[in-house]
């Protein structure tokens, strides 16, 4: 996996997921679970959606 996902990506990606997060924790609903979608992309630097669309964020890559 090569990484895609630059240093701005990553730092909206964790807000995205912090509100998610609180979201599912205040309406108590599962939906809050679905913050591991954008955590798992910041923390491996790695989205499976940038593959197909040629896009890289990643600015050491380029």
């Amino acid at each position: 996996m090569e990484k895609n996902v630059g240093k701005t990506d990553k730092i909206i990606r964790i807000i995205i997921g912090l509100i998610i997060l609180a979201a599912g924790i205040y309406y108590k609903s599962w939906w809050g679970a679905l913050s591991v979608i954008p955590f798992f992309v910041a923390f491996t630097s790695w989205c499976p959606m940038y593959v197909p669309c040629h896009i890289n964020t990643n600015r050491s890559d380029n």
